[in-house]
């Protein structure tokens, strides 16, 4: 069973900066997509930034310069770090663990979700 477990959120101004991290557990393969995904009020879920087993990354054009993701393959944690914050930057922030299996096939895992609010 994999688990995610997600730190980091909680109230910024704008301009300013957060860093969410997120720590993976049980059957993970070497195979793998890790990330963040955000939701606001009223809105679907979104990519946010995602990084591959060797370190391919995609980010969302609303964040690009601003985010950064990386991770640590060998402890199975993801952080992001958010400079120069914006109000609609405020979310939901939840981590994603994709593992992609021998047959091709991905299956999808999600941690419990962190609050980001950006206001003065």
């Amino acid at each position: 069973q994999v688990q995610l477990v997600e730190s980091g959120g909680g109230l910024v101004q704008p301009g300013g900066s957060l860093r969410l991290s997120c720590a993976a557990s049980g059957s993970i393969g070497s195979i793998n997509v890790m990330g963040w995904y955000r939701q606001a009020p009223g809105k679907q879920r979104e990519l946010v930034a995602v990084m591959t087993s060797v370190s391919s990354t995609n980010y969302a054009d609303s964040v690009k310069g601003r985010f950064t993701i990386s991770r640590d393959n060998a402890k199975n944690t993801v952080d992001l770090q958010m400079n120069r914050l914006k109000p609609e930057d405020t979310a939901v922030y939840y981590c994603n663990l994709h593992l992609i299996g021998a047959d091709g096939l991905g299956t999808d895992y999600w941690g419990q979700g962190t609050q980001v609010t950006v206001s003065s």
